[in-house]
């Protein structure tokens, strides 16, 4: 893979997948719901998989250059 689309991809996938992750926490401390009409539970657990799965694909991708 050509370093500068690595590089993009990488950070799309960091900052995306950061900025999910402390979304959801911030929801969840505050006790408000992450999708509406959802089990809280649920909708906690496939946002914060999301994240760390975008998460590890930009360390992927980092990794690719």
């Amino acid at each position: 893979m050509e370093s500068g689309p690595a590089i993009f991809a990488g950070t799309v996938f960091a900052l995306f997948g950061a900025g999910l992750l402390a979304w959801t926490a911030v929801r969840v401390r505050h006790g408000e719901p992450v999708a509406h009409g959802v089990s809280p539970v649920a909708s906690a657990m496939i946002a914060s998989s999301a994240a760390v799965i975008a998460l590890v694909a930009g360390a992927w991708c980092f990794t690719r250059l």
